[in-house]
């Protein structure tokens, strides 16, 4: 193993994982032990970081784990990982399949994603 300057310290990585009902109940307390873990890990809760990972990112992605990948008697799963500067945050659900949908112009449904893009970007 190479000897490590004073340059390259090592990047702290911090991880969470929760399994939730696949329900709409799960889907909005998953919200609530993630941001109190964001807050522990030194993002305060509403902070913009806070805020923008609460009501964009984690309800959209477990709102959709419930909603489209639902399978009775089966848990989603939320994750999070904070490395340097990067919050990522996943949903798995129930169903491994991808289901591309179909955005249409008067569609009430499939903007979800669009929207959680422009918070996640910062």
């Amino acid at each position: 193993m190479p000897a490590r300057t004073r340059h390259q310290d090592p990047v702290a990585v911090r991880m969470f994982a929760q399994r939730f009902s696949s329900t709409r109940l799960g889907a909005r307390l998953a919200r609530h032990p993630a941001v109190q873990r964001l807050d522990v890990w030194g993002i305060p809760y509403d902070s913009e970081v806070s805020d923008a990972a609460e009501f964009a990112e984690l309800a959209e992605l477990a709102a959709n784990a419930v909603t489209h990948g639902r399978l009775p008697g089966r848990d989603f799963e939320l994750r999070l990982t904070l490395s340097a500067d990067t919050l990522r945050i996943e949903a798995s659900d129930a169903r491994g399949e991808k289901r591309p949908q179909e955005v249409l112009p008067d569609g009430a449904s499939g903007r979800g994603l669009v929207l959680v893009a422009v918070p996640a970007d910062r």
